[in-house]
């Protein structure tokens, strides 16, 4: 949740007591009062299809959903229908679900033009369908919107429990066929769906007019348009500086907008004004083009025109590799101190790529208060095996000549992924496996050697053989002589009673060793 205590903003050295306090109103107030204004736009389809129920239905919003009671539904398709209940937030259409190992085709009766579509999934593992098993195309007209699409990798990525995918499709015809095709090259694979719903728009909303000459499309010469022939996958629509916005407070094509916290990926000292009491005036742009609050909350860069000079203010968002990308910025200049041209010009880049090199919301609005918004298309090309990438928006000031304030301002971003050749398909979330921390075990040490450790080792052993050799040849010598004389001694005795006739001698020397001597002497 956003502090409101700080949702408002002060220009350099330019603010008075009366500013403060067109932006220090509750936000509630603007909630209360878009919840209960009259939508400006009632589309001519609003189907909204709770998948498998057998009863009519009624979300928390009030919101009316029609049971599936198989209408819609090809009568030769084989479908199961299962009941779960997610474990929090809205259960309408998330509590039953259609399920099928073989392809199923819902077909609904509808008026020409441009058309939301939007296909509920609530990823569990329903009976007898284990949700790891679900892998399946969708086809929506002649085009491809999912494929090999598990909605059990989505929501884990998500980390979400239910969730829905957007799509917008010019239907030329009165007939519009949605198709599911479980994967047939994977075992026990199956398609299933929660809830669907098909939203007219008005014709221009996103799709170009027959006189349109295009918008900027970054980094190229020609200009883009937005052909009927075209399908468009809504990945973000978001409340810059706001709350999130549900689809019962949309200006009645049931559009969700989230806040943009988690995108602002360089935000430095940038702050969130609000004025609550403008009533912005549609001069420029329909007024279903955005609620109502969008137009009264933003992000600006701050008050700190050095600091502002040093940095870009930078959304980030997670993109498919290899598409072209429909990019819608909203803006509304509100503050009083704005008024004039050239009060608050800024560039604009897209994807790092300059879009605008001088962007002054009051020159396209024409005045405060009135709002507007500036399209872009941009090619996220494909590097390598990268599947995905960010497309980044950031702002930065134009120089200080330019421009009496050195800031930039943006209301809400709408990112459209745009079909390539009839297909929308992207790749599902990579798994990421969880590796075991390794254990690096050392190699065996081994001794280091130089050269003097090495000599002194062998002087140390030479010196100690030399001298244990010249004990041990003086002791053995003085020995040798020691026994040789008194050998030479005994002999020299006259031991007769020890000598027979055959001339040989028998000593008793050594059985008398503590006494020898006497032995001799008393002998000789």
């Amino acid at each position: 949740m956003i502090n409101f205590t700080k949702r408002y903003v002060s220009l350099p050295n330019k603010l008075s007591v009366l500013t403060l306090f067109h932006f220090t109103f509750l936000h509630t107030l603007t909630i209360a009062s878009a919840d209960a204004s009259p939508k400006p736009y009632k589309p001519h389809d609003n189907i909204a299809l709770d998948c498998g129920s057998t009863t009519n239905t009624t979300d928390l919003s009030g919101r009316s959903w029609i049971s599936d009671n198989t209408i819609y539904l090809d009568q030769s398709s084989k479908v199961s229908v299962i009941s779960t209940s997610p474990t929090e937030g809205d259960p309408i259409p998330y509590t039953t679900a259609l399920l099928s190992r073989s392809q199923f085709t819902f077909s609904f009766t509808v008026t020409p033009g441009p058309k939301f579509i939007r296909l509920h999934f609530h990823p569990a593992s329903y009976r007898a369908f284990n949700r790891s098993n679900a892998f399946f195309d969708v086809h929506i007209g002649g085009y491809t919107v999912l494929s090999n699409f598990s909605a059990a990798l989505k929501a884990d990525d998500l980390k979400l429990e239910v969730f829905y995918s957007e799509f917008c499709i010019y239907v030329d015809e009165e007939k519009l066929n949605l198709l599911f095709n479980p994967n047939p090259n994977m075992p026990d694979s199956y398609a299933f769906i929660n809830g669907i719903e098909i939203v007219s728009m008005p014709d221009n909303l996103y799709y170009s007019s027959d006189d349109d000459t295009g918008f900027n499309f970054v980094n190229q010469v020609n200009p883009y348009r937005i052909l009927k022939n075209q399908a468009l996958e809504s990945l973000y629509r978001v409340n810059i500086g706001g709350s999130s916005i549900s689809p019962t407070q949309d200006t009645g094509m049931y559009r969700s907008w989230s806040e943009d916290g988690e995108y602002v990926t360089n935000g430095g000292p940038s702050v969130l004004p609000v004025n609550l009491i403008i009533s912005p005036s549609f001069s420029v742009i329909p007024n279903y083009s955005a609620p109502v609050p969008v137009y009264r909350t933003a992000r600006t860069m701050g008050t700190n025109k050095t600091v502002n000079e040093n940095y870009r203010l930078t959304w980030e968002f997670r993109v498919d590799s290899g598409f072209t990308y429909y990019v819608r910025l909203h803006f509304c200049e509100f503050q009083v101190e704005i008024t004039e041209l050239g009060d608050r010009v800024f560039q604009i880049y897209i994807d790092n790529i300059v879009a605008e090199h001088q962007a002054d919301v009051i020159s396209w609005a024409g005045g405060n208060g009135v709002p507007v918004y500036r399209d872009y298309a941009v090619m996220i090309g494909r590097a390598s095996n990268e599947m995905k990438r960010n497309l980044s928006i950031a702002l930065h000031p134009a120089p200080a000549w330019r421009t009496r304030y050195s800031d930039a301002i943006l209301n809400g971003v709408e990112i459209f992924k745009l079909s390539n050749e009839g297909n929308l398909a992207g790749p599902n979330p990579q798994i990421i496996p969880i590796s075991l921390p390794k254990i690096s075990v050392p190699p065996p040490t081994r001794p280091k050697y130089n050269i003097r450790t090495t000599f002194l080792t062998v002087i140390g052993v030479v010196s100690i053989f030399v001298v244990v050799s010249a004990l041990y040849i003086l002791i053995f010598r003085r020995k040798s002589r020691f026994e040789g004389s008194f050998s030479w001694y005994q002999l020299s005795c006259k031991d007769y009673s020890s000598m027979d006739g055959s001339g040989k001698v028998y000593s008793s020397v050594g059985k008398h060793s503590k006494d020898t001597t006497s032995v001799a002497d008393n002998r000789c």
